[in-house]
C-alpha cells in the first residue's frame, strides 16, 4: 500500500446514512477508497466496515480523527484508526513443537505477514536457537503452579515495554489463566486442532486416528477465560483416510495448524477481524 494509505474499522447501530458521512468526510479532504467491506448484522442490528483509504500527503492521522469525529458522535460509532505502513510489533510464545512458529517467521521474512517480531516466549529452552539466528529477544519462563501468577506477570510487563500490539500462542502448551485472557482479550490468537472438546490431550491426532476420523483440521481464535472457545478467526479441515497412520496425522495437523495461524494474524494485522459477541466478523 502507499505510503499515506490508512485503515478505518467501525461499528455501531445500523441506521441509513452512516456509509455517506464517513465517504464524504473521506472526500472531504481528498482521499481515494482503494477498499471497503461492510456487513450488517441482522440479529443485533449492527453495523461493521472496514475502508482503506489512501490520503493525500498533506493529510496526518490527527486530521483524519478530527474529520471523522462529527460523524462518529452522531452514529455512536465504535472506531480504531491505523496507518497501513507501520509495522505491528507481536510477541510469539512457544513450547516444544515448533512448526508454527517456524512458518510464522518465514511468512514474515518474505513478506507476506507485516510485523515486528519483538520476543519469543517459551516454558522451554527448545527454541533458544532459532531466535537467536532470526535476531529476536528470547526468554525462557518455565512454568508451575508455585509461579505461575509471576511468570504471566512478567508477561503482561513485557508486552508493555515492547509495546506488541498482539500476542501469538503458537502451540505454546500452558492455559493462560482467567485474569490474563480478560486483561489481553482481543490481542492473543491461539492455534488448535480442531478435535477438541472430542480429542483432548496430549495426542489428540493418535486419538483421531484409533477413532477412524475422516477429517481433521485446525482452528485459529482470541483467548477467552473460555478454554478453546473464544471467537474464532480461521479455521482448516483435510481428508484423511484409514490408510494413513497416525504419525501421517500428526505431519498433516501441523501442516493446517501453521497455514491456519499464519491466516489469522495476518487477518488480525490488517485489521480485517471484528469481535461480534461470541462470533467476528472477518473480511477477507
Amino acid at each position: 500500500m502507499a505510503s499515506n494509505t490508512f485503515i478505518l474499522v467501525l461499528s455501531c447501530e445500523d441506521k441509513p446514512g452512516i456509509v455517506a458521512a464517513v465517504s464524504t468526510e473521506l472526500a472531504g479532504f481528498g482521499a481515494n477508497i482503494a477498499e471497503s467491506n461492510q456487513f450488517w448484522d441482522r440479529g443485533t442490528n449492527t453495523f461493521f466496515m472496514r475502508i482503506a483509504f489512501d490520503a493525500p500527503e498533506r493529510v496526518k492521522r490527527e486530521d483524519v480523527e478530527r474529520a471523522l469525529r462529527p460523524g462518529a458522535e452522531r452514529f455512536q460509532m465504535r472506531t480504531a484508526l491505523t496507518e497501513a505502513a507501520r509495522r505491528p510489533k507481536i510477541i510469539i510464545m512457544v513450547s516444544k513443537f515448533d512448526h508454527a512458529l517456524l512458518h510464522l517467521l518465514y511468512q514474515i521474512r518474505v513478506g507476506w505477514l507485516n510485523a515486528e517480531v519483538v520476543a519469543i516466549v517459551s516454558n522451554h529452552e527448545d527454541s533458544r536457537r532459532t531466535a537467536e539466528l532470526e535476531g529476536i529477544a528470547y526468554h525462557c519462563w518455565p512454568i508451575s503452579k508455585a509461579n505461575k501468577e509471576e511468570q504471566e506477570e512478567r508477561l503482561l510487563q513485557l508486552v508493555q515495554e515492547t509495546g506488541a500490539d498482539l500476542v501469538i500462542l503458537a502451540r505454546y502448551m500452558q492455559v493462560l489463566s482467567d485474569r490474563l485472557s480478560k486483561r489481553l482479550y482481543g490481542k492473543v490468537i491461539n492455534i488448535h486442532h480442531s478435535f477438541l472438546p472430542s480429542f483432548k490431550g496430549a495426542k489428540p491426532y493418535h486419538q483421531a486416528h484409533e477413532r477412524g476420523v475422516k477429517l481433521i483440521g485446525a482452528t485459529a481464535h482470541y483467548v477467552t477465560p473460555d478454554l478453546d472457545e473464544g471467537p474464532i478467526l480461521e479455521q482448516e479441515t483435510e481428508r484423511v483416510s484409514h490408510a494413513l497412520t497416525a504419525e501421517d496425522f500428526v505431519a498433516t495437523g501441523r501442516d493446517i495448524e501453521s497455514r491456519v495461524l499464519a491466516r489469522a494474524v495476518k487477518l488480525h494485522l490488517e485489521s480485517r477481524v471484528m469481535l461480534n459477541g461470541h462470533k467476528t466478523v472477518v473480511f477477507s
